[in-house]
């Protein structure tokens, strides 16, 4: 097999496949996410200066490689990578630029036999990762607001041992060496500093008819959304008047449900790239939230997704580089209609809320409803993320087929553009 070698990087060496090292077992702690939020927060304070993620052991490329090309599946926006640990059966990991640490879901630690184990390696395909413990943490809502089982997250303590460059376009993932690495390509990078262990890079946006506003921006690929903006910020900086069109709304992958304020930006600028016509939601405190009012806001993987991502923690560094998809226009949910998965195979859709006034309330949809199928699709055929892409197609008719008390109840709802 021929190797690949990517214009990102000089000298790579690439291998494909997976070098189990297991190792014998520490105890594998198990931490209410709260708790661990809480922790990961209190860890991540030292006072009010930036502070780059440290390091833990390096990790070790098959065959004395130094970069590894990983089979990753992306759902929407969301990146997830195939994990096994200590020779186990392997568990999709989400990537979370976010997350201080790396964790395993406390259900799929027990499906493995995962209890007490003493120094874990994380064996990914090409690349080994030795960790000196491992946290159990649970995420309840992550299967209803994505459609996807949660098994692990890979946090900062990830992120700091390896290179990660992500091809949204091509929905790959490469994991270079940091000892080795050089970029190369036509991108550009931008100084990446951590508030806490929270990467935040510089960016500006401008709302219609109103001067450019720039603040700090969390960076965080397990958010499906292109932009969120600190309500705090938007009333400080006065971003919002009579002749800004915004709409209510309620989005399940945001602030766990949260009513937001929905608005479309007339560009979002990162360094010498602007994006034009993006969508922000409009976020209230939460403390929990890496939308923190100290902040302008998050920059989530709708935005990323335009770009090749490099995030370069040995080198302080994110790398963008424009893809086919950096001029899209960004389609707005067109129905009202929020949907949560939920049940076997979280195939029962259910309606989470309606915002009034949308087309999917007019059409008599209320909270609770079930959608069995949509057109000539049968739930069972269906998958969360298929039913949100479809309600983002403008003037389309959908015949939804909905449950409700027992009953089966035909309705059509006709899209349309919101904002």
């Amino acid at each position: 097999m021929n190797p690949i070698r990517p214009k990102s990087i000089r000298g790579a060496h690439f291998v494909s496949g997976v070098v189990l090292l297991a190792l014998a077992g520490t105890t594998l702690r198990q931490v209410p996410q709260a708790n661990a939020q809480k922790s990961a927060r209190s860890s991540a304070q030292t006072s009010a200066q930036l502070s780059v993620q440290q390091p833990g052991a390096p990790a070790h490329f098959a065959f004395g490689g130094n970069a590894a090309e990983i089979p990753a599946e992306f759902l929407d926006s969301l990146i997830f990578l195939p994990v096994d640990i200590n020779k186990t059966q392997p568990s999709l990991f989400e990537l979370d630029s976010t997350s201080a640490v790396s964790s395993i879901s406390p259900a799929r630690a027990t499906e493995l036999g995962l209890v007490n184990f003493q120094d874990p390696v994380l064996n990914l395909p090409g690349v080994d990762m030795p960790f000196t413990n491992f946290t159990a943490v649970d995420k309840p809502n992550f299967s209803a607001e994505t459609g996807q089982p949660y098994l692990g997250t890979l946090g900062g303590d990830f992120l700091s041992r390896v290179i990660v460059e992500i091809d949204y376009a091509r929905q790959t993932v490469r994991l270079y060496d940091p000892g080795v690495y050089k970029y190369s390509g036509k991108g550009t990078a931008f100084p990446l500093v951590f508030d806490g262990k929270v990467p935040v890079v510089q960016a500006k946006f401008t709302m219609p008819g109103q001067r450019t506003h720039e603040g700090d921006f969390v960076v965080n690929t397990a958010l499906d959304a292109s932009l969120l903006i600190s309500e705090r910020f938007a009333e400080m900086h006065r971003i919002f008047s009579s002749h800004v069109k915004t709409v209510s709304s309620s989005d399940p992958e945001i602030e766990d449900g949260a009513n937001i304020v929905l608005g479309r930006l007339t560009e979002f600028q990162i360094g010498r790239f602007d994006v034009h016509s993006p969508i922000a939601a409009f976020v209230r405190q939460n403390p929990n939230s890496t939308a923190d009012n100290n902040r302008a806001g998050v920059i989530g993987g709708g935005m990323l997704r335009r770009f090749t991502v490099i995030f370069d923690y040995a080198h302080q560094q994110l790398i963008l580089d424009p893809n086919t998809h950096f001029a899209d226009y960004e389609q707005e949910d067109k129905s009202g209609i929020a949907v949560v998965a939920k049940g076997p195979g979280l195939k029962t859709f259910e309606v989470a809320s309606v915002q009034p006034g949308s087309p999917g309330a007019e059409a008599g949809i209320v909270k609770g409803d079930v959608i069995a199928g949509v057109d000539e699709e049968a739930a069972a055929d269906l998958t969360l993320v298929s039913i949100r892409s479809q309600f983002r197609q403008v003037g389309h008719k959908y015949k939804l087929l909905i449950q409700r008390n027992g009953q089966a109840i035909p309705i059509t709802v006709t899209m349309r553009r919101l904002i």
